[in-house]
């Protein structure tokens, strides 16, 4: 084909639509070319004609730097229920097919399977008997409560989620107003402080907000949320918002955006979009259980996932008329990403970290540095102190270990608050470790929050964990969070179990104690000298864990109902180093020497006033770059 990315017919620039249109031979048979969303669709009659010839859409791609997909059109496609039916008796029993999520929208079915790899090449081919284009996952061996509540929204969404991708597909593919590109970036959220992370990214022709999350520290609305409010933009104007990973102090705004009127897309991977669902789902009910009144309710929540488009690392995607998305791994939770965005044609490259882990761990791979081109990068500095330098991994482990078994030689409890994204997955894999190889005493390991929920979303999404960890549960059907040692607390009713036994082991979430039953273990546990309160991840400012590590021998607690509770901190308090998701000051420096010499600058968010400033100080004082410290409100320009 030869073919330009935009004809020109009377000085006037054809539609992409029209300029496909032109260039697909007859024999196609298709029918019509819709936008959804990032993506161009082609609906044809004779999907067999791209099989067979599967040097047409990668030409197509080539030529516009467009994505393109083929669709079946509905008129031959086989109902739902038939199309069950035909692959139920298609594919080979022993794969084990546990359930079939089909899409209207999309014309895509996932199979989850026992035995993936039993469905071979030859049967995924099934344009031909159904119409259904198939995808195959690995069925998790704990089911997922929230994977069957996005396949519902989805589901019951079909009609409105084929507007909403038109309607963004006709604002990402139409014609650029502005040819000058212009870059500016302003602050609404997370710099100079951990928490509420949020900005604008603006060029001349499109407002993309980056993270839009809440400080879990912070007593007021001015400081909880972004400063979205100060903006003079409507949330009309914004094209889309980018998330980088599903943690509250990133993603707990956005039910709150779609509530008061934001109707563009959400992007980002698919366990973020799993895993965001869950925490916001559950920070709903904490809060209606303690009789308060939050900012968001489940509709919200339902018309966020309505809205959201996922996609996988590495794949560009337009997501405005002059700006393409990139997500690259970050090592931090399950599926969270960097953020590259590129404007206009080659004008100008932004990196946004998020929260990253340049460094190895049992759950995920380190974080990658491989981007084509950057000139601007924004970084999180939450430890960027020259004295935030994380022990070995294995000295990790072993103090560790050291620090529990000696409480439960004395007969104590150890509760150990973790997120229950992340950090929870890791500490459970290095407990069974290191007890099954004898060097941790064997005691009972009582788990309770939203750990087996979330633990079921990172089986679900095994491709974004490490080789190992893939390789155990898809290829050997292994169940790695799963032992004789841990004991699940279904209800709160069962907790006494953990609090009456012997020496054991608690893992509880919320990670900071803030909220959930972390805070209730730590009321029962706090007064006697014998038990431990182990952090193993970040405690922001203002949180009851910051305060607790930073060794207060009295809090005060609000109890349901609203009466104030005392609570006497006797226990031991430790902190252990080398478990965070977030790169330390050794691995900030080396990821920015690995980006060299394109850089132009670097932007620090997401760390405490002087950890930024260490860190900046050492940037510019090591790599020659100018540095720059945005406070919250403040604006840059970048290009």
């Amino acid at each position: 084909m030869s073919q330009r990315r935009e004809e020109q017919n009377g000085g006037r620039p054809q539609s992409v639509v029209a300029v496909i249109l032109r260039n697909i031979p007859p024999e196609a048979s298709v029918v019509r070319v819709e936008y959804e969303g990032p993506r161009i669709a082609l609906y044809s009659k004779n999907p067999e004609y791209f099989e067979k010839n599967s040097f047409v859409i990668p030409e197509i791609v080539n030529s516009l730097k467009k994505r393109v997909v083929v669709r079946v059109d509905d008129s031959i496609r086989k109902p739902e229920a038939e199309a069950r039916e035909i692959l139920a008796s298609m594919l080979p029993k022993e794969a084990g097919i546990e359930n079939m999520f089909f899409d209207e929208v999309t014309g895509e079915v996932t199979l989850d399977c026992r035995v993936p790899k039993l469905i071979d090449a030859s049967s995924l081919k099934s344009f031909d008997s159904t119409g259904w284009k198939l995808r195959v996952k690995k069925a998790p061996s704990m089911g997922s409560t929230t994977i069957q509540q996005i396949m519902h929204t989805l589901k019951s969404t079909s009609n409105e989620r084929v507007t909403f991708l038109r309607q963004t597909g006709e604002r990402i593919f139409r014609q650029r107003l502005i040819e000058k590109n212009e870059v500016r970036l302003t602050a609404l959220g997370g710099y100079k402080e951990v928490g509420r992370s949020c900005m604008l990214v603006e060029t001349t022709e499109s407002k993309v907000l980056l993270d839009a999350g809440i400080h879990p520290g912070a007593r007021g609305p001015p400081d909880s949320y972004p400063r979205i409010d100060w903006l003079q933009v409507s949330l009309d104007d914004i094209d889309a918002i980018v998330l980088s990973h599903a943690h509250m102090d990133h993603a707990g705004f956005l039910p709150v955006l779609y509530k008061y009127g934001f109707d563009g897309p959400l992007y980002c991977t698919e366990p973020t979009l799993a895993l965001i669902t869950l925490l916001l789902s559950d920070a709903l009910k904490i809060s209606s259980m303690e009789g308060n009144q939050y900012a968001y309710d489940m509709k919200d929540i339902r018309n966020m996932l309505s809205h959201a488009i996922t996609i996988p690392y590495g794949m560009v995607t337009d997501i405005s008329p002059d700006m393409k998305l990139v997500f690259y791994n970050a090592g931090h939770i399950l599926g969270s990403s960097q953020v590259h965005l590129h404007v206009g044609e080659g004008a100008h490259n932004v990196v946004y970290t998020g929260d990253f882990k340049f460094g190895r761990s049992l759950l995920l791979e380190a974080a990658s540095p491989n981007f084509p081109r950057v000139e601007t990068l924004i970084m999180e500095s939450t430890y960027g102190s020259k004295s935030d330098v994380m022990p070995p991994r294995e000295e990790t482990d072993l103090a560790f270990v050291k620090s529990i078994n000696d409480t439960l030689q004395e007969g104590g409890k150890v509760l150990i608050p973790v997120p229950a994204v992340g950090r929870a997955q890791e500490i459970m894999l290095v407990l069974d470790q290191y007890m099954k190889q004898g060097q941790l005493s064997e005691t009972t390991i009582f788990i309770e929050g939203m750990i087996r929920e979330a633990t079921a979303i990172h089986l679900y999404h095994p491709e974004f964990l490490t080789r190992e960890l893939r390789e155990r549960i898809v290829e050997n059907g292994e169940n790695p969070f799963v032992t004789e040692y841990f004991s699940i607390i279904e209800h709160p009713s069962k907790r006494d179990e953990a609090l009456s036994s012997g020496p054991a082991i608690v893992l509880a979430t919320s990670g900071m104690l803030e909220g959930g039953p972390s805070v209730q273990y730590f009321q029962e546990l706090a007064s006697d000298p014998k038990n431990k309160i182990l952090f193993v991840s970040y405690q922001v400012q203002g949180t009851l864990g910051r305060r607790v590590l930073d060794g207060s021998k009295q809090v005060s607690l609000m109890e349901n109902g609203g009466r104030m509770k005392i609570v006497d901190i006797n226990c031991k308090v430790e902190k252990v180093e080398g478990f965070s998701g977030h790169s330390d000051y050794n691995q900030l420096m080396r990821y920015v020497s690995r980006l060299r010499p394109k850089l132009q600058r670097v932007i620090l968010d997401h760390g405490e006033k002087k950890k930024i400033e260490s860190l900046a100080d050492s940037v510019e004082r090591i790599f020659h770059l100018p540095v720059y410290q945005p406070n919250v409100l403040d604006s840059l320009k970048l290009y």
